[in-house]
């Protein structure tokens, strides 16, 4: 296959292995704990561990596309902030 359209860089690679190491684990963490925790957080309706990680992401992807256009291409406050977002999901929604 011809992959010379997308910008397989170091980086590039890394995101989309952390992506796939995520949903991996949460597919091994399911099949151990089956049910997902359903619970009620601050937006008054039942999430599970699959939709507060899908929320993370979405937001982590905002974050850091607006990280990109306000401040620039240094992302590492980005990443921090993307983290810290992340804890707040999955402890308060």
């Amino acid at each position: 296959m011809d992959f010379s359209w997308m910008a397989w860089t170091t980086p590039t690679a890394v995101f989309f292995l952390v992506i796939f190491s995520l949903i991996l684990a949460m597919a091994v963490w399911e099949y151990v704990s089956s049910g997902g925790n359903p619970r009620t957080g601050i937006l008054r309706f039942e999430t599970t561990r699959g939709d507060r990680l899908f929320v993370s992401l979405l937001g982590a992807a905002f974050i850091n596309l607006a990280w990109l256009g306000l401040v620039g291409p240094n992302l590492w406050w980005a990443l921090a902030l993307s983290v810290v977002y992340a804890i707040g999901v999955f402890r308060y929604v």
